[in-house]
């Protein structure tokens, strides 16, 4: 069957949803959404039956990649390292910035690992693959995997991999302590939660009107404010665009998108916060503000954190998923680090043997991410990443 026929490799999506489970970014709406990007290069690897599957990953035909953070090249060139070029097949999906490995319940992640590795490899050496990505016909396609954690990593290695792994970023999971607010604010000790009741006060003082809807029902508001934020960090957008962009992600999600909008007395919109329950977790998934017309009342960290985790609190959801960026941000306000790593999965890398090459460019990229703060250096978790500290 052809991985790439639909965003599931051809599985159903019900079938494919009691693999994916509580993982957002693997469920068939999230890969539905990333498959309406470019149709025919974003599909899946399984194996078992279509009709019972046991083991599953997303992929990506990478022809080329406008998201610079998955431009494998372009990070391995920035590091020093060799790298096998910018195109070949990616195993995890476009968006989202974690990589799920998914199984059957009687199946163990490493057994996945060890199934799902050769189909990976065998769908590289495919001359469809080939086409997909436009790989030079002298060279190999590429296998790599982008923004796996710990967990899938080593599951992989002990599967075979001899390639070391290049970590990319920490990504930050926020727990939700019992207690609502009051619990929370009490986990996060005293001197961070006076920091937290001021920055509250004052969003609250400033009469911001704030609205929870469905995303479907905002997606203009949120296009015009992601792209005031894009062009204040210096990437062009475009409103429209963007508000398209999430009116097909209302619709791939089955309007489960939900939004916290802030409006201006004079009710224009300020910020936004888009979030997913799904599972036992909250994700944020995307945020802007109308920088010339925030009255500098925390708006970021009340929109992105507090009433997220107020509602998450309420809908008894135990941990929020924060993602990646702004490390010292989400550890301030009780989030744990972990690493994402680049893995490359073809039976001969660029980087094998260069373990402490990579080892080296590895620390770097920690140094670089905790900087100074001695509150990221606390908030990491993980013997992968207490290596390198």
């Amino acid at each position: 069957m052809n991985a790439f026929a639909t965003a599931t490799g051809g599985i159903a999506p019900g079938g494919w949803d009691r693999l994916a489970g509580p993982h957002l970014y693997a469920s068939s709406g999230w890969l539905a959404f990333c498959h309406g990007d470019d149709p025919g290069r974003v599909g899946a690897v399984f194996t078992g039956g279509v009709d019972r599957p046991r083991s599953a990953v997303p992929v990506t035909a990478v022809r080329s990649m406008d998201n610079s953070f998955y431009q494998w090249h372009e990070k391995l060139t920035g590091l020093g390292l060799p790298s096998p070029g910018p195109t070949g097949l990616m195993a995890g999906q476009h968006r989202g910035y974690h990589t799920q490995l998914l199984h059957s319940p009687d199946l163990s992640h490493d057994r996945a690992a060890a199934e799902l590795l050769p189909e990976l490899r065998r769908l590289a050496a495919d001359t469809g693959t080939r086409e997909l990505t436009g790989t030079p016909p002298r060279d190999p396609v590429p296998c790599l995997a982008m923004y796996l954690d710990d967990r899938t990593v080593g599951a992989f290695r002990r599967a075979g991999v001899t390639a070391p792994p290049v970590l990319l970023q920490l990504e930050a999971w926020i727990p939700v302590p019992d207690g609502g607010w009051a619990g929370y604010l009490e986990h996060l000790g005293y001197k961070r939660s006076v920091r937290v009741r001021r920055e509250r006060r004052r969003f609250q003082e400033a009469g911001y009107r704030v609205e929870h809807l469905p995303l479907a029902e905002c997606c203009e508001e949120a296009g015009h404010l992601l792209a005031c934020t894009q062009r204040r960090y210096g990437h062009p957008a475009d409103a429209k665009e963007l508000a398209e962009s999430f009116e097909a992600q209302a619709r791939a999600m089955s309007g489960r998108g939900e939004v916290f909008l802030a409006r201006a007395s004079d009710g224009r919109p300020i910020g936004f916060c888009l979030y997913y329950v799904f599972g036992d977790a909250l994700f944020l998934r995307a945020a802007g503000f109308d920088y010339e017309a925030v009255a500098g009342a925390g708006e970021y960290f009340n929109l992105v954190y507090y009433l997220p985790l107020e509602e998450a609190s309420g809908r008894g959801v135990r941990r929020i998923h924060a993602g990646i960026e702004a490390a010292e941000a989400k550890a301030l306000r009780g989030g744990r680090l972990h690493g994402l790593w680049m893995l490359d999965l073809g039976e001969r890398s660029v980087l094998e043997g260069l373990d402490e090459q990579v080892a080296a460019a590895n620390s770097g990229t920690l140094r670089a991410l905790v900087g100074s703060s001695r509150t990221v250096a606390e908030a990491i978790e993980g013997a992968a990443l207490a290596e390198l500290l």
